[in-house]
């Protein structure tokens, strides 16, 4: 008789081409069994190299991206803080002229309050008197044969 679970028992009491043939058949099975789980694992982990090689290219396209990012804000911050510099040099320079102006101003009110006080000039007198500047409207005119 053959065993139910496919393997002899070798007590010899099932014929040989029986054991045999369903040996044969058991271990034929197993193989194919054996072969289809082979190729189903080549199979997923090439899918899985697929997976992690796909991962790995979206992977270096974020850095390439997050570089050309980071070049146009570096980009970006140089040429603002070029601007700030700029921009910080003129408002220092305006803040010397103010500066200037104001101590100008200054001293010509300091010098009207001198000449008020002093009443050196006659209010009348004309020098004083901006309707009599008529002169300062008039051009400045050159002759071209003043220059070289």
């Amino acid at each position: 008789m053959a065993s139910s679970s496919g393997t002899s028992s070798g007590s010899g009491l099932s014929s040989p081409a029986q054991n045999s043939g369903s040996e044969g058949d058991l271990q034929l099975l197993m193989d194919q069994r054996k072969r289809k789980r082979m190729i189903s694992n080549r199979e997923s982990a090439r899918r899985s190299r697929m997976r992690k090689q796909k991962h790995l290219d979206d992977l270096v396209a974020q850095v390439a991206q997050l570089r050309k990012e980071n070049q146009q804000i570096l980009t970006s911050v140089n040429l603002t803080t070029e601007q700030y510099l700029r921009v910080e040099s003129e408002n220092s320079v305006l803040r010397a002229q103010a500066s200037e102006l104001r101590n100008r101003l200054e001293s010509l009110n300091e010098i009207i309050d001198y000449l008020n006080a002093n009443t050196l000039i006659e209010p009348n007198n004309g020098f004083f008197n901006p309707m009599n500047m008529g002169y300062l409207n008039h051009p400045i005119m050159a002759s071209a044969d003043l220059w070289p």
